[in-house]
C-alpha cells in the first residue's frame, strides 16, 4: 500500500499535531514529519496545507528574524486549530480501531 496516499488524507492532522507542541516554521514542520517516519512528505504539500489551515483560521502566522537568511514565517495553532486537532484525532482513532478490528477478523 502506498503510504503517501494515506498521508494526504491525514496531513492536516499531522501538521496540527506538530504545531501542538509549539510554534514552528514551514521547513521545520517538514523535517519533524520526516523524522517521525513520513520520509516522503513533500515540502509543497506541507506549505499548501499550512496555507489552507491559515485561510481556515486553524493556524496563525508571524515573521521572525533569522540569523541564517531571510525572516522565517512561524505558524501557531489558533483556538479553532486546537479544536480541529482534537476532533480529527478522535476521528483518526476511531478509524484505526475499525481497521484493526477488520484486520484481526481476517485472521480468524
Amino acid at each position: 500500500m502506498d503510504d503517501s496516499q494515506l498521508l494526504k488524507g491525514v496531513l492536516d492532522l499531522a501538521v496540527l499535531s506538530v504545531l501542538e507542541s509549539g510554534d514552528s516554521y514551514g521547513y521545520e514542520i517538514v523535517t519533524r514529519l520526516r523524522e517521525a517516519g513520513h520520509e516522503r512528505v513533500g515540502e509543497a504539500s506541507v506549505y499548501g496545507t499550512l496555507r489552507r489551515l491559515h485561510n481556515d483560521d486553524h493556524v496563525s502566522s508571524y515573521l521572525e528574524p533569522s540569523d541564517s537568511g531571510p525572516h522565517r514565517k512561524y505558524y501557531s495553532l489558533t483556538t479553532n486549530g486546537r479544536r480541529r486537532r482534537r476532533e480529527d484525532a478522535k476521528t483518526w482513532e476511531r478509524f484505526v480501531e475499525t481497521m484493526s478490528f477488520l484486520l484481526n477478523q481476517e485472521k480468524k
